[in-house]
């Protein structure tokens, strides 16, 4: 996949920079761990520091010193996620931040004028993402709206594109926009979404509205059954997934692109990802063992600490743990994306799913 900061070889993981920052984490090391491409978040950088300071500061790349692709989110699960805080109308949704109760309002334009300013490489329409669960008449009006605004999307950012920051940089070069279906559970609501997206011809497309409290199995079934509807020869990017089993079985299905806070949340609370499983490093079992969380891992993080020296951290509630932890976890994510790419190349990914989704079992969550 080109993009103007860059090629990024698929299927891959982006790891998720909220707020123009993968939490615990300096870009040299992103970069170390194998971070092709980052997603920026853009509800947060719109609320703090905004839009059009970014936009002054030479774009989201250059403020936060990341000279590589980026994807920005539209806003849509944010704004959805505020629940109580938000009224959503034809025109768009009226909010109120969670940082200071102030009033905002994102409109399909809104939301790609924002991103258009943060300079993302890949930018996504604005969508109203389905909860879980909805009926099938909730499903079936959260559709019809996603597709009207995802028309509107495409208008503006067709028009508006050669705005980004670093245009001239880049010999005219613009960014992409994809899409997203939407649809909730029903599979038929699905296939209509995929089909009438396609028909706006884009770049790449999503399949959102998942990870939204559903049971893992829905999760899959949807994936299943709307990737096959997507074009493939274009990016297909299932949004917010998932364990190291998950994206591994995802890929192998046909998926692209995956993001997902895991790595780094799971991190903050001691949760590590090891070819043997999950392990939770609070665990008085590692107070005082002295191997490295992954004996098999070749992060900095194994190479150099114990496991008794990271419980101590999380136990001890030290910042460094959750960063080490961090590392460790995106490099754990990073690398197993690195092996499902090397076996595609091998005409081996059936094995190694069938490896990794048998080691995926939690073998210590006290």
């Amino acid at each position: 996949m080109t993009l103007p900061h860059g090629a990024v070889e698929t299927p891959i993981f982006m790891p998720v920079g909220t707020a123009a920052t993968v939490k615990a984490v300096p870009q040299n090391v992103l970069e170390d761990v194998g971070t092709q491409i980052l997603l920026g978040n853009t509800y947060h950088l719109y609320l703090r520091p905004g839009h059009e300071r970014i936009r002054r500061l030479g774009g989201l790349h250059q403020f936060m010193s990341w000279p590589h692709p980026i994807l920005t989110d539209s806003g849509g699960f944010q704004v959805f996620s505020l629940n109580h805080l938000r009224k959503v109308t034809e025109e768009g949704v009226q909010f109120r931040s969670h940082i200071d109760g102030s009033a905002h309002f994102f409109s399909p334009e809104h939301s790609m004028e924002v991103q258009i300013a943060l300079g993302a490489d890949i930018a996504m329409v604005f969508d109203e993402c389905t909860e879980y669960p909805a009926t099938r008449e909730r499903a079936r009006e959260s559709l019809e709206l996603t597709m009207r605004w995802a028309k509107r999307s495409r208008d503006y950012f067709v028009a508006h594109a050669e705005e980004v920051p670093w245009f001239a940089e880049f010999d005219g070069q613009t960014p992409s926009l994809f899409g997203i279906v939407q649809g909730g559970m029903y599979e038929d609501l699905r296939r209509e979404s995929a089909e009438r997206l396609v028909e706006l011809d884009l770049p790449g497309y999503a399949i959102g509205g998942l990870s939204v409290g559903e049971p893992r199995e829905h999760t899959r079934a949807v994936i299943a059954s709307t990737l096959p509807l997507l074009p493939a020869d274009k990016p297909r990017y299932v949004m917010g997934v998932g364990y190291p089993d998950e994206i591994v079985e995802y890929a192998a299905m046909g998926v692209d692109m995956m993001d997902c806070v895991l790595p780094t949340r799971a991190a903050r609370h001691g949760l590590l990802f090891t070819r043997e499983g999950r392990m939770n490093i609070k665990n008085q079992r590692y107070a005082e063992d002295q191997n490295p969380p992954d004996p098999e891992c070749g992060c900095m993080v194994c190479g150099r600490y114990t496991r008794a020296y990271l419980r101590h951290l999380a136990m001890s509630q030290e910042p460094l743990g959750g960063a080490l932890n961090s590392i460790h976890n995106l490099y754990a994510y990073l690398d197993t994306m690195r092996l499902v790419r090397d076996s595609i190349s091998l005409g081996t990914l059936a094995g190694l799913a069938s490896r990794v989704r048998g080691r995926s079992r939690v073998h210590d969550v006290s």
